[in-house]
Parts: C-alpha cells; structure tokens; sequence
C-alpha cells in the first residue's frame, strides 16, 4: 500500500466522512474568498489562523507556497473538530514518515473559546492552522471539483459539510 492510500484509510479510521487524494493542480484558488472573510466572518480580525492578523499571508502568496507541493489529501468530515483532529493526524504521520514539509489546513476548532476573541494571544498557536478558505482556496469549487457534498446552508441546523486540506512533500 502506498502512502496516498495509507493516509486515506487511516483519515477514514480517524472519522472522516471522506479522504481523496488531492492534486494541487485541482485547487481552485480565488482570492474573493478573502471577501466573505473581511465581510461575513464575526472572526475577522481576532482569530490567531485569521487572514486579518498582523503578518499574515495574501491569498497569492498562499498559492505560490501551496503550488509547490507535490500532492495532497482533502478531507471531508460533517464536524469541524473532526475535519481538524483527522487533518491533523494524516500531517503528524506524514511528517514522521519522512514528508517534512507537511502542511495541514483546517477552519480551527481546537478551543470551546478562541482566545482571540479576548483579545489574548493563540494557547495553540503550532497547532493552529488556517482555514481552507482563508488562504485562498475556493472551498466549494474544490470540493465539487472531487465529486464531494457542499453547498451553502439554508438553515441554521442543515447537515454541515467541513473541509481540511494536508500538503505533503
């Protein structure tokens, strides 16, 4: 078994709904995506992962990083945490089988509170990832793109779809 299939079936233990391997040819990137950050996330400007921070990467340079990756792993859960927990896993064991450079994305859902919104500093920051979207990547476009479910909600309750990403090299 190679490692693709080997990080899809452990991210399938792990709880993921669904792992595909990822062609970074197949990221849809689209820097409007920093848009519906600036105008439509209540985050904007406190979260430590947020594209407003002190630092923080454009879109752009985003894509010139990420299209250096040979290939990767998208991750599709129907919970936050567990998009983050699996992305998290499939980047540690890549990582300690030797891909280095191995790179999680995932909306974060490490704190029941992110400490941002007090205005206090990350308690995670090496754990904390930004979020698919938030550097760029057009999450909706790059899921169907896979043939995974995404679309927008119409109620507050509707089934959620959550998307990570792992880059590996």
């Amino acid at each position: 078994m190679d490692d693709k299939e080997r990080y899809i079936q452990l991210g399938l233990t792990l709880g993921a709904d669904d792992v595909v391997p990822l062609a970074i040819a197949d990221i849809v990137f689209d820097p409007r995506t920093l848009l519906k950050c600036m105008y439509g996330c209540a985050d904007w400007g406190r979260n430590h992962t947020c594209p407003s921070r002190p630092g923080a990467l454009l879109p752009w340079q985003y894509r010139r990083i990420l299209r250096r990756y040979s290939w990767g792993l998208l991750v599709h859960a129907g919970s936050k945490r567990t998009s983050q927990e699996v992305s998290f896993e499939l980047e540690r064991q890549a990582f300690l089988d030797g891909y280095y450079f191995a790179f999680s994305l995932s909306d974060c859902a490490l704190c029941k509170e992110c400490a941002g919104h007090k205005g206090v500093a990350c308690v995670n920051p090496r754990k904390a990832r930004p979020a698919f979207h938030s550097v760029g990547i057009d999450v909706f476009a790059t899921a169907k793109k896979h043939n995974l479910p995404i679309k927008t909600l119409d109620k507050p309750d509707a089934p959620q779809n959550w998307y990570a990403a792992v880059f590996v090299e």
